[in-house]
């Protein structure tokens, strides 16, 4: 068994990427107890949204046992040249970076650099005293009282792993109606080092640790590995977790000889069809290096890359003899942390579902009113990227499409429906 090899300063990986070449192996549907006839259904399903319009092209994936059962792609990934979906295509993920963040957390927290409830401060010290910020209508109609109060506690480690650490997306909004992060210039900074800095000069949106609220809570834990370790963020999932696992198509920026596989993204007109968005940034965003590095957003990836990071998750922290986390730790990182009681604002839907360390973890399909296990747990990106991974059912599906927003669509879910149905041992 070959392990990540740790200094006191920086993260190192003394062995070569050649270890996962042959990470996944293909095998019949029914060597994994799934029916070829049954995964037909998902075909017709595909095939049919393609030839509707409702999206260009897609990839899904299926592993059980640790062996590929199932893997199509459907469609084009560049409608307009005619340009057809490829196997190796790379996909903007998005919010998929966020689990990606947490494994590299999570492989500090191993080596004893910190614990869950520590304070972010005692390595980001402009988190130290922190205020949140109060939004609440006035005595006289059509007016609102803004202030701010001290927070009741620091933030955490968990916190951010969680978000619970009241850093939403939008931000506070302060006396004069404006959002305080447009203020801070969050969104001009030029560095994740940077960003940080001026999300902390913001109060927060809630007391920490009382409220689950989508937003920055990754990227400022993408910043503590970096402050911990010493290495840019880019660097540290490079050697500790691209370069073990054979992720060789995965990082922040599609290199010119790649271009070829960069899938084209869609967005939706009045006819809820896919037409192809139109600015160049939006196509062109991913093919330069970037100093803007985030925790929460910024990979691409492929299905089969993705494929490893979630199989060496399934596998309890190993895959094909590469050791990244310990089975304990993938057994907290998925275990379900949130109090069933915990308010829940703004953002992703988490109805049935608890959350973990970076993941939501499903509380039951009586909870969640959709086929699956108690226990699996998934996350998901802005252009519809999605990924499951069921430890009962030995069983990690992925989704792979690119339409921006994709808000309100349910290709995902119709996709794992159908992966599940197909379940026949």
């Amino acid at each position: 068994m070959k392990l990540l090899i740790v200094s006191a300063a920086v993260l190192l990986v003394l062995v070569p990427c050649a270890w996962a070449t042959d990470a996944l192996k293909t095998a019949t549907p029914e060597q994994v107890g799934l029916s070829a006839e049954r995964l037909a259904r998902i075909d017709q399903a595909m095939e049919g949204h393609v030839d509707e319009g409702h999206f260009s092209g897609a990839i899904g994936m299926i592993v059980r046992r640790g062996k590929i059962g199932y893997f199509k792609t459907w469609g084009d990934m560049d409608k307009e040249s005619g340009t057809e979906m490829s196997e190796d295509a790379i996909f903007r993920m998005y919010s998929m970076t966020k689990a990606v963040t947490g494994v590299a957390a999570m492989i500090l927290y191993e080596h004893g650099h910190f614990a869950l409830t520590d304070p972010i401060s005692n390595y980001l010290p402009e988190f130290k005293t922190m205020r949140v910020a109060i939004d609440e209508a006035g005595p006289v109609a059509g007016r609102r009282k803004s202030y701010t109060v001290p927070a009741d506690r620091q933030i955490t480690v968990r916190d951010l792993f969680m978000h619970t650490a009241g850093l939403s997306y939008p931000g506070p909004i302060a006396p004069d109606g404006e959002r305080y992060f447009a203020k801070t210039g969050v969104s001009q900074a030029t560095t994740l080092e940077e960003m940080v800095k001026r999300i902390a000069k913001a109060p927060l949106v809630q007391q920490p640790g009382t409220t689950w609220q989508y937003g920055y809570s990754t990227d400022v834990l993408a910043r503590y590995v970096e402050a911990v370790s010493g290495m840019p963020i880019d660097e540290f999932f490079r050697k500790n977790i691209f370069e073990p696992l054979g992720m060789s198509d995965t990082g922040y920026y599609v290199p010119e000889k790649k271009w070829d596989r960069f899938t084209v993204l869609y967005t939706l007109n009045d006819g809820k069809k896919t037409v192809r968005r139109s600015t160049a940034a939006a196509q062109d965003s991913y093919k330069q290096p970037t100093t803007k590095l985030g925790g929460g957003s910024g990979l691409v990836s492929t299905t089969k890359d993705y494929a490893r990071f979630c199989q060496m998750l399934a596998n309890d922290g190993e895959l094909n003899g590469v050791r990244i986390l310990s089975r304990k730790s993938v057994e907290l990182m998925r275990a379900d942390h949130m109090p069933v009681d915990m308010s829940r604002a703004g953002g992703t839907s988490l109805a049935g579902w608890g959350f973990g360390l970076t993941f939501a973890v499903s509380r039951g399909p009586g909870q969640t009113g959709i086929i699956g296990t108690k226990g699996e747990y998934r996350w998901g990106g802005a252009a519809g990227t999605r990924f499951w991974i069921d430890p009962k059912e030995e069983m990690v599906t992925i989704f792979m499409v690119q339409i921006l927003p994709y808000r309100g669509l349910s290709y995902g879910q119709e996709f794992k429906r159908l992966a599940y149905q197909a379940i026949v041992d």
